[in-house]
């Protein structure tokens, strides 16, 4: 068992329960202020079932992987690779969109949650409801998430799924630590650290998904003589080759293997390859450059932002005597 295919799931579920335990926590203080405690079993129901719909949306993605795996064996080979790859691409812009939106909306989600259930409360016959699907919503957008990640390492068996549970209990455990014990923890610092290291899995991610989609076509390439035309690139007499990915940039499989210690770590977290070929190598650079750049330009923003209004509440006001 390859224990080191759990790493990025544990991460990713890490930084996104930790986000729904932040919202959690938020819900349940600010019920104990309004002295409406009797709703706490509600927002306990929403991160149950909320959990719950997560594990069954998985479980229905990997229903479908099998079913379209099974429709013709012949084309197996086929179809499992590539469906790896579209559940990567799906994977990389959900995670590349939340990571960027969240970065910006941070500083503003206590008051959205806030706004959120304090108009929950003005229900009076509804209220409960109306906490239960706030946090619902939360839990499921990011299990969603975690799902469509594993989704994309459908063939890595359980193991990811393992990282899952584990990250979801290290998200408890912040959670725990935060509201019901007050240990002090610099949040703000702890979703930078782990913002850059879910651009560099997700830039990752990017470096698989070419890699599965030249798997299958080559696959497909092989079995039907119709269907040649599509490795545009490939080169003969070599023992490694690519249909789509163009010549290779490096080849350290003496120096630093992918199948073992440390370059297992490097291939689970960061997509490292002892073979890594010029699409590969362009999509990756292209990756940082673009979603990278826009979250360290939002990171950015959002410091400068938080110093204009540490400066403007910190302004002395000057009084004149007539």
């Amino acid at each position: 068992m390859n224990l080191t295919t759990a790493l990025p799931t544990f991460f990713i579920t890490l930084r996104e329960g930790v986000e729904a335990a932040l919202v959690v926590g938020i819900v349940l203080a600010l019920l104990k202020k309004a002295n409406q405690s009797r709703l706490n079993s509600w927002v306990y129901a929403g991160v149950g079932v909320g959990i719950v719909i997560s594990a069954l949306i998985g479980v229905l993605f990997t229903w479908v992987i099998q079913a379209l795996g099974t429709v013709n064996p012949q084309y197996t080979s086929v179809v499992e690779p590539m469906l790896e790859g579209v559940f990567s691409v799906l994977a990389i812009a959900m995670l590349s969109w939340m990571l960027i939106w969240m970065t910006k909306q941070a500083r503003f989600m206590k008051a959205q949650v806030e706004g959120a259930v304090t108009e929950a409360l003005t229900q009076n016959s509804n209220a409960g409801w109306g906490v239960f699907s706030l946090i619902l919503i939360a839990v499921v957008r990011e299990g969603f998430e975690t799902v469509l990640f594993i989704a994309a390492n459908f063939q890595q068996g359980l193991v990811p799924a393992l990282g899952a549970i584990a990250g979801l209990a290290g998200a408890a455990a912040i959670g725990v630590l935060l509201f019901k014990w007050g240990v002090k923890i610099n949040i703000r610092q702890f979703f930078q650290v782990m913002g850059v290291l879910l651009v560099l899995i997700v830039a990752g991610l990017v470096v698989s998904a070419l890699k599965h989609f030249d798997e299958g076509l080559a696959n497909l390439a092989l079995s039907s003589r119709a269907s040649e035309s599509l490795c545009f690139y490939y080169e003969h007499f070599t023992k490694t080759h690519s249909c789509i990915l163009g010549p290779m940039v490096w080849n350290t499989e003496k120096i630093l293997p992918d199948q073992q210690f440390p370059g297992i770590i490097l291939k689970s977290l960061f997509g490292y390859r002892e073979h890594l070929y010029l699409i590969q190598a362009i999509g990756y650079v292209a990756f940082l450059a673009t979603v990278g750049g826009l979250y360290f330009r939002s990171l950015t923003t959002g410091a400068v932002q938080a110093n204009k209004n540490n400066s403007v509440t910190q302004k002395p006001v000057t009084t004149t005597n007539d």
